[in-house]
């Protein structure tokens, strides 16, 4: 059987309140069970984490099951990273997520509160998080908060979200055959999310749970270009910190794009801040 065409998402209504429905409340419904699917870190991020330095605190804004609170493996209890979700079900298992169960710092919050001071933080990363916020102006918001949290002399920042282009081994399929995406900012369409049945719950004809999530898919360079437009809206420039095309001698901040790509249907942008006086 061949990848499942998705159905689009029309987002109708306050998106908070779309988002509580259609996120939040499905993802404290889900949480054992999605958590016992999310075991395994990936391998950009991995190599992310271990080359924080060591005394660096960060932020996992929507850490979901933790996964990625432990690391780096090499280096445990090295640096800190503090783990934030909307999911309180979540956060009850990533306390204590990794091998050693020691407990980990989380925060029941949002991702486009301001629950922190302006660069309180050394890193940050946000894993499959971004792409459930309903509308474009709130997932600029979301990458807005990432920089505001972190410092702007050497804060780093890394991002993903699920993409349209999804590879082989998918069950997902994003767009249709006679289907484009032309405008760069993606598709709404929602994901199911499968479970065995419980007691009393409603089910499909088949007896199963379905659970209906949200999701903006990405296209390829609306990742890069969000991170773009939300630091020039900050006011920050977006270019390496020695560019040789710069003209101005005065005080500047800045964000610098170290990379950004496609890995195994994610889309992804590391970020580095400078500043200079």
């Amino acid at each position: 059987m061949g990848p499942k065409a998705l159905e689009s998402a029309v987002v109708d209504e306050d998106p908070q309140s779309y988002e509580n429905k259609n996120v939040h409340t499905i993802y404290d419904e889900i949480a054992s069970h999605f958590s016992s699917t999310r075991y395994k870190p990936w391998p950009i991020i991995s190599a992310f984490m271990s080359s924080i330095p060591t005394g660096w605190v960060g932020l996992d804004a929507g850490t979901g099951n933790g996964k990625y609170l432990p690391l780096p493996l090499d280096r445990p209890n090295d640096i800190l990273t503090i783990g934030l979700d909307r999911s309180i079900n979540l956060l009850q298992i990533a306390r204590t997520a990794g091998e050693s169960q020691q407990t980990r710092e989380v925060v029941l919050g949002d991702v486009l509160g301001r629950g922190w001071r302006p660069g309180v933080f050394d890193y940050a990363i946000s894993i499959a998080t971004i792409h459930h916020l309903a509308t474009h102006r709130r997932r600029i918001l979301a990458v807005q908060r990432l920089i505001e949290s972190v410092s702007p002399r050497h804060g780093r920042i890394l991002i993903y979200v699920w993409a349209i282009e999804q590879d082989d081994l998918s069950k997902r399929k994003v767009v249709t055959d006679d289907e484009t995406v032309s405008d760069g900012r993606g598709k709404d369409v929602v994901v199911p999310w499968v479970m065995s049945p419980q007691k009393g719950a409603q089910g499909d004809s088949t007896g199963r749970q379905v659970f209906n999530r949200y999701y903006h898919m990405f296209a390829k360079g609306e990742l890069t270009g969000l991170a773009h437009d939300a630091a020039r809206e900050l006011g920050i420039e977006v270019r390496p910190p020695h560019d040789p095309e710069s003209t101005t001698s005065s005080p500047q901040r800045g964000i610098e794009i170290v990379r950004d790509g496609w890995e195994r249907s994610n889309y992804y942008v590391e970020l580095r801040c400078w500043e200079k006086r």
